[in-house]
């Protein structure tokens, strides 16, 4: 069975060069800068104050082009107000501690506000409650603490949604074809990895214990481990036709294993995150469909938040989506869809 068209398979051998990027979705620690850096515009105006101030960036581990975006962005959005910034930078996975001491370090300085993306979602919570009273606002991105309103606001991809739009768009791809579903997943106590998969689930119109299910596995949501994953999966269950993964890495290493065993024009792959490489393989015929997300908006829409807060009191509250988008290059009539080319005018990293 064929179920992409047969000039996909040579475009995604091309595609496989460029597929060792690893945007892991591990957490981590961090360093800080020992003193705020000004990042005005030279008048010392700050937009909807009287003047400047200082606001704190944690994030994680900038080595991943997604962090280092939405940074990037958080960064030259505060510069954009005339905003000073301490930053810390997330250098290896599970250290909270350091990220505790970061904050801890930024309350002393009395910033006003403080954009974190968590490397936990439950050992940040004393922490970021002693920064809200003393009257900070603390507001998450890519990823939300638990409990959610820990934070004043979240600003953040709906990965639900993100997953039910892989799902729609395999399902309806499929056609009459009886589905034999493969997922490579990432440890399903992290939220953001429970949430993709169960909305791939929804967006299919099947549970975890539909017998459509082929096989799973847990990967680290890599190149290497989704190759080997695959491998495994495809000797035992060789006639697999859908494929979700956690991220497009993990898909990308999932191909090298399909395309060794002869199956790529078999089976329907797809993923989320939207990087250049990931809507390069998309472009190449590697990855069938991905999920957009937006790192940008995050950083911007978390700064501006802080701004408005500082300016006029107003809190930001709850979970914010900041957006996300189908990209294929065979969409499917009445699911909502980009083309790589698009794609790669609005994606992110490399």
């Amino acid at each position: 069975m064929r179920l992409h068209r047969t000039g996909h398979a040579a475009r995604r051998r091309a595609g496989l060069a460029a597929a060792g990027l690893s945007l892991a979705l591990t957490l981590a620690a961090c360093s800080t800068s020992p003193e705020p850096s000004p990042a005005g515009d030279g008048d010392g105006s700050t937009a909807g104050s009287d003047e400047t101030f200082t606001i704190g960036i944690v994030e994680q581990q900038l080595a991943n082009p997604f962090f280092a975006k939405l940074q990037e962005a958080a960064v030259a959005q505060a510069k954009k107000q005339g905003l000073e910034i301490m930053t810390a930078e997330s250098k290896v996975a599970g250290d909270t501690e350091s990220q505790v001491k970061a904050i801890e370090n930024m309350i002393a300085r009395g910033v006003k506000g403080i954009v974190l993306d968590p490397a936990s979602a439950t050992a940040l919570v004393d922490v970021v409650e002693q920064a809200t009273a003393a009257g900070i606002l603390v507001v998450t991105v890519n990823t939300s603490l638990d409990p959610l309103d820990t934070a004043a606001a979240s600003f953040e991809t709906d990965n639900f949604e993100g997953g039910r739009l892989m799902g729609q768009w395999a399902k309806a791809s499929l056609g009459d074809a009886e589905a034999r579903v493969a997922m490579l997943d990432y440890d399903l106590a992290d939220k953001t990895a429970a949430a993709r998969h169960d909305g791939f689930l929804d967006g299919f119109g099947i549970t975890d214990d539909s017998p459509e299910i082929a096989g799973t596995a847990l990967t680290e949501s890599n190149f290497e481990t989704g190759q080997t994953a695959m491998e495994n999966l495809l000797s035992a269950h060789r006639d697999i036709n859908v494929l979700y993964t956690i991220n497009e890495p993990a898909a990308q290493g999932a191909f090298a294993a399909i395309s060794g065993a002869g199956v790529e024009d078999q089976v329907l792959v797809t993923s989320i995150d939207g990087s250049c490489a990931g809507v390069r393989s998309v472009k190449d015929g590697t990855i069938g469909a991905t999920v957009m997300q937006f790192p940008t908006r995050m950083g911007e829409m978390a700064v501006d938040a802080i701004v408005e807060f500082v300016a006029s009191g107003t809190r930001p509250e709850g979970l914010i989506n900041s957006g996300t988008v189908l990209i294929t290059d065979e969409p499917v009539d009445g699911i909502d869809s980009e083309t790589s080319e698009w794609g790669l005018k609005n994606c992110w990293g490399e």
